[in-house]
């Protein structure tokens, strides 16, 4: 059974995340409970626009080992294959670099005291820079292979810069840790020495702190070409919503048609009472046209998933993993047992009434193997609970509850 791991992204933003195999499949069920007083409902906040504008997902190839992707190196020094093979294997690379030195960044943080935090950021330092070493030794002579080692070699070296700034400025201060100290900012001059003697950044775009911004965010999504899954999100319900919308307005319309005839027979003329009554007969059809689609299309699309997202490889297109998501308001009684039991755990002045968002995620790895040197994928999704925050009226106090369920 893959383990499902509940952590807060940010401060209003949470993530779950689990690894899976080839041929895997993991299903996931989410309940969040919110209260009544927050007025949130399929009126106020509707499933579809919570999911577009609240939910990503993400999909790659995944390792929790930093010196896995040297494996890859090799190949890289070798300068064999296709353009796109050293392509690939470059990202592979740099993409893992990324994201080790992001982990061990935030677990070093976490350490306060001054001898457990120095002597692991100087071995981190340490590590990084073997790391860079390595990629800098089989710098490509090609040109066009040339561009993408210039892309990933520029992002890494200002990565590696802000994480060891960031990791100094949140350090312990202590005057005992001086000479580690500047062992960390030479470090992080270096790196920036070397990115102005290779000219990898214009001295319009340094002096713009938005323009280097946007610009170290686009070749990390050029590193992460073939590392990171191709997504598309398909809607599993437009042509039954089609049909039931187009057969709600052909049985009103008949039954108006029906009041138009009847008063059409019954004023031989045309008055302003005929009028005035097919005035009503029209407006009364515009009001309770929506909401008996919505009453109906909400009965029959119960309990069906509603959107289907495709995971494919960059390089190759071929399917990768699928996702079938629910996304649904619930009612108490629709609760699983187990669920329901442990709702009921909770504290005294927590259980309260409350409106219950169903969150379903059915996932299937359609890969029978993965590159070498990767075993596994991650599946994160990221849940924003911004729309919900916007609902808490000032000076209350509301708990939200999220259950998360195998």
């Amino acid at each position: 059974m893959n383990k499902i791991r509940l952590t807060q992204d940010e401060n209003l933003s949470i993530k779950v995340s689990y690894q899976l195999l080839p041929s895997d499949q993991q299903r996931l069920d989410l309940y969040f409970s919110l209260p009544d007083e927050m007025g949130i409902s399929p009126k106020t906040l509707a499933e579809e626009h919570y999911f577009h504008n609240s939910i990503q997902s993400h999909s790659a190839y995944y390792s929790d080992q930093l010196h896995l992707p040297l494996v890859r190196s090799r190949f890289i020094s070798q300068q064999k294959g296709e353009q796109s093979d050293y392509r690939l294997n470059l990202n592979l690379f740099s993409y893992q670099i990324r994201i080790a030195l992001d982990t061990d960044i935030k677990q070093t943080i976490k350490l306060k005291e001054c001898e457990d935090f120095y002597p692991q950021a100087i071995l981190l330092a340490e590590q990084i820079s073997g790391l860079l070493k390595k990629l800098r030794r089989y710098a490509p002579p090609d040109r066009k292979l040339r561009a993408y080692f210039e892309n990933a070699d520029n992002y890494l070296s200002w990565q590696v810069e802000q994480s060891f700034l960031k990791l100094l400025s949140r350090a312990p201060k202590s005057s005992d840790f001086t000479s580690e100290r500047n062992f960390l900012l030479a470090l992080c001059r270096s790196e920036n020495e070397y990115r102005e003697e290779n000219q990898y950044n214009s001295q319009v775009t340094l002096g713009d702190p938005n323009r280097i911004t946007n610009k170290m965010r686009l070749l990390q999504r050029l590193i992460e070409y073939g590392v990171v899954f191709q997504k598309e999100v398909k809607n599993l319900n437009t042509s039954l919503n089609r049909i039931v919308r187009g057969t709600v307005t052909a049985v009103i319309m008949t039954f108006v048609m029906v009041l138009v005839l009847n008063a059409r027979t019954n004023f031989t003329e045309v008055t302003i009472a005929l009028v005035g009554m097919l005035g009503v007969i029209y407006g009364l059809r515009e009001i309770f046209k929506e909401d008996i689609t919505r009453i109906i299309w909400r009965r029959i699309q119960k309990g069906l998933p509603k959107w289907k997202v495709i995971y494919s490889q960059s390089v190759n297109k071929s399917r990768v993993a699928s996702q079938t998501i629910w996304l649904e308001y619930i009612r108490n009684k629709d609760l699983p047992e187990q669920v329901d039991k442990l709702f009921q755990t909770r504290r005294q002045q927590n259980k309260q009434a409350a409106q219950l968002l169903h969150f379903r995620s059915d996932t299937k790895v359609n890969a029978k193997g993965f590159l070498p040197g990767y075993d596994e994928i991650q599946q994160r999704i990221y849940f924003n609970l911004t729309p919900f925050i916007r609902f808490l009226k000032k000076g209350k106090a509301v708990y939200t509850h999220l259950m998360v369920v195998k």
